[in-house]
């Protein structure tokens, strides 16, 4: 039975040509396949591109001539097979030639396609950070951890979990599967085993370096946590004097019974300053004698196997402060002197709440103080006594008091004594002179006969004027009928039983040096008319 010959593949010199529009395809006579002894044809060269046949081309019978494609649409190629595509975008049945079948048309030539970049090999990630233990009893170990640092562009499929009992190297991996959660239990565990506990993140890239606890875990029920209860007066800065004692109780939980550690200032603490006494509820400090050196943070750490919670107190020790550095006189003037100063080199371990200024004058050289938290450091001291000398001295205060010593200045503020002439101020004298002017001017009145009746009117000047009465432009004078008063700038005219006679216009005239003024009214003197019964009366 005759062998089916191989397959001819493609030169990457020439290609078919996907279509050939207005060009019907012609056929090409059927090709005998080689007798079976015939060997198959040489494959191309290894640079160039197989072309698969279809599956229908593969399985022709023995000795049956294969359709070929189209000639317009073939390219020839020595030692190639011809391909086709119908126009519709198809792909034709491709059939099998012997090697020295020739092309019926030249093939377009094109340049292969550049091969893709391959893409960067996966790399794994970075260990799992902060492995810590979550909880454990008797039976269980639950552990937690953060997401690793670096991750990668391949991410992260997931976690796994792997303990050994201490003294032995065989990891057991407790995870059947990997987990994507950053807590994990570990259960069906033998109480009393110490083990080691590693967390290992998984990527495309492989396992990553495994983070670890940094303690092997004892497997046993803790029956309460450690917690400290820190006082409410600790929890803010703790204050005290130098030489007073220290005597400080932190309570605290915990079961079984926590193992304590004090820390100061990241440093183990020295017991020979400071005496801690610690008890099944409760740690105590004690220090017989505040000095400045026991100032600092002090950091207190309860455990129990892997739990473990910490307290920070911070401890101030303070005292008085030294004297201001300098103080010096800057200038004398006048009843004033200008005093300055600088701040303390010692301030106690506390801040410099303020100052206190105190003079002295020389020759009693009794000292009184004239200013009192005082915060600034230039002061001007006020109403000294001219012809004495003065000297100063400044004290230093924090929140425990202040210096026991003073800076003085070393310079003497001298009031000078100069002669003072007084000289009364001078007041101009205002002038009260006024020319007379009415106030209340006269009016007009109507009188009857028999009646006495009277004229008032008011007028000022100064210096006071002579007041004069005249009728019908006629000085009254002396006349015994009528009456003239004047008191108080209130002038008045009474006209006694007044007959016809006195009706007229009557003027005031006032006169002083200043000037005179005049005020007139109508005087009308009316005679009682009586009715007709009583004149016959009277008849």
């Amino acid at each position: 039975m005759p062998s089916k010959p191989a397959p001819i593949k493609k030169s990457p010199a020439k290609k078919a040509v996907d279509k050939a529009p207005e060009a019907a395809p012609a056929e090409a006579p059927p090709v005998e396949a080689p007798p079976a002894e015939a060997p198959p044809a040489e494959a191309p060269p290894a640079e160039a591109a197989p072309v698969e046949a279809p599956a229908e081309a593969a399985s022709s019978a023995e000795g049956e001539a294969t359709p070929a494609a189209p000639a317009e649409d073939t390219a020839a190629a020595e030692g190639s097979a011809p391909a086709g595509a119908a126009e519709d975008g198809a792909a034709a049945p491709a059939a099998e030639a012997p090697v020295d079948a020739a092309p019926a048309e030249a093939a377009v030539v094109e340049e292969p396609p550049k091969a893709p970049t391959p893409p960067p090999p996966a790399v794994p990630t970075s260990a799992p950070v902060e492995v810590s233990v979550d909880d454990v009893n008797d039976s269980s170990l639950t552990i937690k951890w953060k997401t690793p640092e670096t991750i990668g562009d391949s991410g992260l499929d997931g976690y796994t979990v792997e303990y050994c009992k201490d003294g032995t190297t065989d990891w057991v991996v407790a995870t059947t599967e990997l987990t994507s959660t950053n807590r994990y239990c570990i259960k069906n565990l033998t109480s009393g085993d110490l083990l080691h506990v590693r967390v290992v993140a998984v990527n495309p890239g492989g396992r990553s370096e495994p983070g670890t606890l940094a303690e092997p875990v004892p497997i046993r029920e803790i029956v309460e946590r450690p917690k400290i209860r820190l006082p409410r007066i600790l929890r803010s800065r703790y204050i005290k004097q130098v030489g007073e004692q220290i005597n400080l109780v932190i309570p605290f939980n915990g079961k079984p019974k926590p193992t304590v550690s004090w820390l100061k200032d990241g440093q183990p603490l020295d017991t020979k300053r400071v005496n801690i006494r610690n008890t099944d509820r409760d740690s105590i400090v004690f220090v017989r004698s505040a000095q400045r050196e026991d100032s600092g943070v002090y950091e207190m750490a309860l455990k129990v196997d892997s739990f473990e919670d910490k307290a920070t107190l911070t401890l101030q020790i303070v005292e008085r402060p030294g004297p201001p550095a300098s103080v010096k006189l800057v200038d004398a003037w006048g009843f004033n002197a200008a005093l300055e100063w600088t701040p303390p080199k010692d301030n106690g371990n506390s801040d410099i709440t303020g100052y206190t200024v105190q003079k002295a004058d020389r020759k009693t050289g009794e000292w009184f103080t004239v200013l009192e938290h005082y915060h600034r450091l230039t002061a001007t001291i006020s109403d000294l006594i001219m012809g004495n000398s003065y000297s100063f001295r400044v004290f230093a205060e924090n929140q425990v008091g202040i210096s026991e010593t003073s800076a003085i200045t070393k310079e003497v503020a001298t009031i000078q004594k100069t002669g003072i002439v007084y000289k009364p101020p001078e007041y101009q004298e205002h002038n009260f002179t006024e020319a007379p002017k009415f106030t209340t001017p006269l009016i007009d009145r109507a009188a009857t006969v028999g009646y006495t009746t009277k004229l008032l009117c008011s007028v000022r000047g100064c210096p006071k004027p002579k007041i004069e009465w005249l009728k019908n432009q006629m000085v009254i004078g002396d006349d015994p009928k009528f009456r003239q008063l004047s008191n108080q700038g209130i002038c008045s005219l009474e006209i006694r039983k007044a007959c016809s006679f006195d009706g007229g216009v009557y003027t005031c005239r006032a006169k002083n040096a200043q000037g005179e003024a005049t005020v007139s009214c109508k005087l009308e003197v009316k005679q009682t008319i009586l009715p007709e019964a009583d004149k016959e009366k009277g008849k």
